[in-house]
C-alpha cells in the first residue's frame, strides 16, 4: 500500500525527497534537518527546507513522519504510535542524532553497510551491529528534473551523523514500550545422553581426613578448568546441573568441604568410653579424649582454604576459575586473595559476606585467650548438651523442608533431591560434632572485605551473579562488592533465592559461559548484556527465557552499571521486601 501523503521535493536540488522521516529523541527544532530512509534501495535522502517543530511523545519507540514515498511500496509499517498511527508507512531503519552541512562528495550506502551477524546473547537469538554514532553522507534519486540525462541518478546532498540500523523497525515489529524488557531465549539444560557424565573420587588430605569430589568434562584437555564450592550443609550434589551441562565444554569440578557432605570422618574423632554410649544411634566426637589424628582438628574456614588449596595443586594441577555459592563464595575468595597465582577469576553466588564468631589466634592472639574453646575435639561438656538440644531441632526433616522453602524463591523447584541428601547427611554418626566445631571456629586470618581488596590488587577477575530474594544474603551485599570493584559484572537474578545456581540453573550456566568466554577471549568476546559499550556504565535489564519439562519459564536480570546511585541501592533493598510474581510458565 503506497503512501498517500504528498511527496515533498527538495527547495534547492529539485530532488524528490521519498521514505519516511525517523527520530528517537525528545523534540525536533524548526532548524532540524530530517533524513528519511528507503527500506528497499537503502538510498537515504535529507531534507533540506526546515519544517514546523515536532513533539516526539517520550513513550514512542519510533514517531514517523512520512513525506511521500515512490519505491517503498511492498514492505509497509503499521504505526502503532506518533501522529499516523493506524496508517501503513514504509519502514524505517535511520534515526537522526545529528547532522551537519559541509558533505558534498558523491556517496551510495552499500547493502554491505548493514551488518547481521549472531552474537551470544542467546539460542538463535540474532542482534544488529548498531554503532552509537556513524558518519553516513546522505543521497537522494533524482526524479522530475529538467535534465531528463541524469534522471534516476545518485546525487550527493549533506551530511548527517546518524545511529545503525533498528532491527524492531527492519523485521516490521511493533517497538517495546518503554519499561518492557528485551526477551532473550537461552539453551535449557541437556538431558539423557546430551549431558556430561560424572565421575566420583576420594582425596586423602590428611591421615583419616578424606575428602569426597566430583568431575566432569575431562575429556576437554583444552578447555578452562572450573571448580565449585558448595554452600553450608549441602555438597557436591548442589552442582548437578553445572556439572551435566558445563562439563560439556569445560573441565569442571566440585567437593564437599571437611565435616560436611561426603567428606564426614570415616572414624569417631573423639569415642565414648562410658558403657551404653556406643549404640547405633550415639553421636560420635562426644568422648572425653580425641584420637591423635583429631587433636588439632577443626573444621574453620583456614582448614577449607587449605583444603581447596591442596586440592588444586595435587589433583586438578593446574589454575581454575573459582565459583562459590554461600559460604562456598567466602572461601572461593579468601583462597584466591591468599593463593593468585592458582585462580584465573572468581565467581561469587550469593557469597556470605561473613563467617565465623569468635577471634583468629593468628590475628588476635589476646582476644582468643578470653574463649576457652575454639571448636577442637574434645567437645567441652556444655557445648556437648547445647549441641544435643540445638540438633534435635535442626536436623528434624520438617525443619529442613522449611528453610530450602524459605531460600527458593520460585516454590515449583523440584527440590526433592536436595532435600533427601540433606537428610541423609544429618544421619552421620559424625554430622552433629562437625557443626559444633564449625559454629565454634574461628573466623579466617582475613576478612570479606579485605579479601576483595587483595584480589583487586592483584588483577584477579570477578563476577557477581545474586538471586534477589534471597532472604539471608540480601542484594546490598552484592551491590556493595560492585561498589568495591566497579569493573565486575553484578548480574541481579529475580526471581531467584540464595542458591540461584539450583534454582535457575539455565541462568547461572549462560552468564557463567559468556563470563569464561570472556575472560578466555581476552576481551574479544562481550560479556552477556555488554554488546552495547554504554551498558557497561549504566547497566541494562533483560527477560530471559528457557524451556523447563516443556514449558516455557521466563526470569529477569539485571546487570548493574559502573555508577550505581544511592537510589539504585535503595530500589533493590525496597524490591526484596515487595512481594513479587514467581517465574512465569506458560
Amino acid at each position: 500500500m503506497a503512501c498517500t501523503h504528498p511527496t515533498q521535493r527538495d527547495s534547492t536540488s529539485s530532488t524528490a525527497v521519498e521514505g519516511v522521516l525517523v527520530h528517537r529523541g525528545a523534540f525536533l527544532g524548526p532548524r532540524s534537518r530530517y533524513v528519511v530512509a528507503c527500506f528497499r534501495c537503502l538510498v537515504l535522502t535529507p531534507r533540506a527546507s526546515p519544517v514546523p517543530p515536532l513533539p516526539v511523545p517520550q513513550q514512542s519507540f519510533l514517531s514517523l513522519l512520512s513525506l511521500g514515498a515512490s519505491c517503498c511500496t511492498q514492505l509497509p509499517l503499521c504505526l502503532t504510535e506518533g501522529p499516523f498511527a493506524g496508517e501503513e508507512h514504509p519502514a524505517a531503519i535511520m534515526e537522526v542524532v545529528s547532522c551537519s552541512h559541509s558533505c558534498s562528495a558523491l556517496h551510495q550506502t552499500p547493502r554491505s553497510a548493514w551488518r547481521l551477524r549472531r552474537s551470544g546473547l542467546g539460542l538463535g537469538h540474532v542482534k544488529y551491529s548498531r554503532p552509537r554514532r556513524s558518519a553516513i553522507l546522505c543521497v537522494g534519486t533524482t526524479r522530475g528534473s529538467s535534465n531528463t540525462a541524469d534522471s534516476g541518478n545518485v546525487h550527493a546532498s549533506q551530511g548527517f551523523y546518524v545511529s545503525d540500523v533498528d532491527a524492531a523497525a527492519i523485521q516490521g515489529i511493533p517497538s517495546r514500550k518503554a519499561g518492557q524488557l528485551e526477551k532473550v531465549m537461552i539453551q535449557g539444560l541437556p538431558d539423557g545422553p546430551d549431558s556430561s557424565p560424572i565421575s566420583t573420587g576420594f582425596w586423602e588430605l590428611k591421615p583419616k581426613l578424606t575428602v569426597y569430589y566430583e568431575r566432569s568434562g575431562m575429556e576437554n584437555s583444552k578447555a578452562p578448568a572450573v571448580l565449585f564450592l558448595p554452600g553450608f550443609g549441602v555438597g557436591t550434589f548442589h552442582f548437578e546441573k553445572q556439572l551435566k551441562d558445563l562439563g560439556r565444554d569445560h573441565k569442571v569440578w566440585t567437593m564437599d568441604f571437611l565435616g560436611q557432605g561426603m567428606s564426614l570422618p570415616g572414624e569417631d574423632p573423639a569415642p565414648s568410653s562410658i558403657q551404653g554410649e556406643q549404640g547405633e544411634e550415639a553421636f560420635w566426637g562426644f568422648g572425653q579424649d580425641s584420637q591423635p589424628w583429631a587433636e588439632e582438628l577443626v573444621y574453620s574456614i583456614d582448614l577449607w582454604q587449605n583444603q581447596v588449596q591442596r586440592f588444586i595443586a595435587e589433583v586438578i594441577r593446574e589454575p581454575v576459575y573459582i565459583v562459590g555459592n554461600s559460604l562456598g563464595g567466602f572461601v572461593a575468595l579468601y583462597f584466591a586473595a591468599s593463593n593468585p597465582h592458582l585462580v584465573k577469576g572468581v565467581t561469587l553466588l550469593n557469597a556470605t559476606p561473613f563467617w565465623g564468631f569468635f577471634p583468629n589466634p593468628a590475628t588476635s592472639p589476646r582476644l582468643s585467650k578470653i574463649f576457652p574453646w575454639a571448636g577442637t575435639f574434645p567437645l567441652p561438656s556444655f557445648v556437648r548438651k547445647l549441641t544435643e538440644a540445638v540438633w534435635q531441632k535442626i536436623s528434624d526433616p520438617r525443619s529442613i523442608h522449611d528453610i530450602l522453602k524459605q531460600v527458593y524463591a520460585d516454590h515449583s523447584t523440584n527440590v526433592d533431591k536436595v532435600f533427601s541428601r540433606i537428610v541423609e547427611i544429618t544421619q552421620h554418626p559424625a554430622a552433629a560434632a562437625s557443626f559444633a566445631s564449625i559454629m565454634f571456629a574461628p573466623r579466617g586470618q582475613i576478612s570479606f572485605q579485605e579479601a576483595i581488596s587483595r584480589c583487586q590488587s592483584q588483577g584477579i577477575p570477578i563476577s557477581l551473579m545474586y538471586g534477589r530474594e534471597d532472604p539471608w544474603v540480601r542484594p546490598i551485599w552484592g551491590i556493595k562488592v560492585k561498589q568495591q570493584v566497579p569493573q565486575a559484572p553484578y548480574y541481579e537474578i529475580s526471581p531467584a533465592g540464595h542458591c540461584p545456581h539450583d534454582e535457575v540453573p539455565e541462568v547461572v550456566n549462560y552468564l557463567l559461559r559468556g563470563w569464561l568466554k570472556n575472560l578466555e577471549s581476552e576481551g574479544s568476546i562481550d560479556l552477556p548484556f555488554l554488546e552495547e559499550p554504554s551498558y557497561a556504565e549504566h547497566g541494562v535489564s533483560r527477560e530471559l527465557e528457557f524451556i523447563r519439562d516443556g514449558s516455557r519459564k521466563s526470569v529477569s536480570v539485571r546487570l548493574y552499571g559502573s555508577k550505581i546511585s544511592l537510589w539504585s541501592q535503595l530500589s533493590s533493598f525496597l524490591n526484596t521486601h515487595v512481594p513479587k510474581p514467581r517465574v512465569v510458565s506458560r
